[in-house]
């Protein structure tokens, strides 16, 4: 017996092009099944994750990748803009449905001093920045925004790559000769037309990201503060929602829906903010840069929201409505970095949920992560214990 490809008879198209063929690429397909659409990919890697729920075309066949798709979306910043520009031109032709999120999005998200100085085009606070171009700015920089402060790549980079910390004076030199190359194209580093950005260093008492979807009729779901702790650049764990933020919650979600609304968003997005106090001792929020694209910070939403956010993101796509972003239970999402653990002490523990990425095991790769959500919420902490202690790597979470 064969069975036939039925859709409702409203569902104009039927398949989803997504640039990038990593786990969120994965994950998106398998929010987007449930409701009847499928997947394709463009991605070079060879066994992508992606690849177990569609096929995945090369970057030597872009064109056979656009023909086999009806609307387009991304799951990594990075992506080429001149291929999210064409699709977007070829959108507004009408010849596809549509490029979700937008090219101007990528384009500032693309690069960390356009960012800032758009967050403060719109009213949300940052961490004190300048641009830096050589390294005698560097020193005049130093000397503007005090030391220590960051060194950042103003394109490129990720997961805590293309930045360097100046402590003291003795730093400049060594911070240049890391991250200098990127301006002036020498070395192994990335070229980039975009100076460097120094960011002055803040005393905040935690991280925190909120993640919302923007419909493409302008409607906007948002989802709970959640707090993040990171292992070398890398986010190790995400606490949802992160406990005594309900005062900061309104003035994030303003910040998010002022940048989307911006932007002409649509799909998920994160926002990741520092809390810090301001010279009166109130908490305050300061914004540190934004996704365009569904979060490692959110995929505790696959079992504790009443939607996920991939489940939304596709929504946005596809034009559909938003669903509820109403955490369902508090919950603990942990990353598994390099290398994985025994799925049977893992799933022995009460209210774990396991999302394997189908990764080969590589030092400090996401290859997994554990969301859980004990029914006793009370047990939440002493599972949080019970995994860290099987985890082959802790990631520091055992100190």
């Amino acid at each position: 017996m064969t069975i036939a490809n039925t859709y409702p008879a409203n569902q104009t198209f039927h398949t989803i092009g997504i640039l990038g063929g990593g786990q969120l690429g994965m994950m998106l397909a398998e929010a987007a099944l449930p409701l009847g659409y499928r997947c394709v990919f463009l991605e070079d890697a060879a066994n992508c994750p992606a690849s177990l729920y569609g096929q995945v075309f090369s970057s030597d066949h872009v064109e056979a990748f656009i023909a086999a798709a009806d609307v387009f979306t991304l799951e990594f910043e990075n992506t080429p803009a001149e291929t999210v520009a064409r699709l977007k031109k070829m959108s507004d032709a009408g010849e596809k449905q549509g490029m979700f999120p937008p090219p101007q999005a990528l384009e500032v998200a693309q690069d960390r001093l356009n960012e800032k100085t758009l967050f403060n085009q719109l009213g949300i606070k940052t961490v004190p920045f300048k641009s830096v171009s050589s390294k005698a700015e560097l020193k005049e920089v130093s000397d503007t925004l005090g030391l220590p402060l960051v060194l950042k790549t103003s394109r490129g980079g990720y997961d805590g790559k293309g930045q360097f910390v100046v402590a003291t004076e003795a730093d400049i030199e060594e911070a240049w000769k890391a991250l200098g190359d990127a301006v002036s194209g020498k070395g192994n580093l990335t070229p980039t037309p975009a100076p460097l950005i120094a960011e002055g260093f803040i005393n905040f008492s935690r991280e925190v990201s909120i993640i919302a979807t923007r419909a493409q009729d302008g409607t906007i779901h948002t989802y709970d503060l959640v707090e993040n702790h990171h292992h070398t650049g890398i986010l190790a764990i995400s606490h949802a929602p992160a406990v005594g933020t309900s005062h900061l919650l309104p003035e994030a979600q303003n910040a998010i829906s002022s940048l989307m609304t911006h932007l002409d968003y649509v799909g998920t997005m994160a926002l990741e903010l520092f809390v810090s106090k301001d010279e009166k001792g109130n908490d305050v929020i300061l914004a540190n840069e934004f996704a365009p694209r569904v979060h490692n910070s959110g995929h505790w939403s696959i079992e504790g929201a009443v939607t996920s956010q991939f489940e939304n993101h596709i929504r946005a796509v596809v034009g559909l409505p938003l669903g509820d972003t109403d955490n369902v239970f508090p919950s603990v999402m942990v990353n598994v970095l390099g290398e994985y653990p025994n799925l049977a002490e893992v799933l022995a523990i009460d209210g774990a949920h396991y999302h394997t990425y189908h990764k080969e095991e590589r030092e400090d790769r996401k290859i997994a992560h554990i969301t859980l959500m004990p029914n006793d919420v009370a047990k939440l902490d002493d599972a949080l214990q019970q995994l860290i202690a099987i985890l082959p790597n802790k990631m520091g979470l055992d100190s």
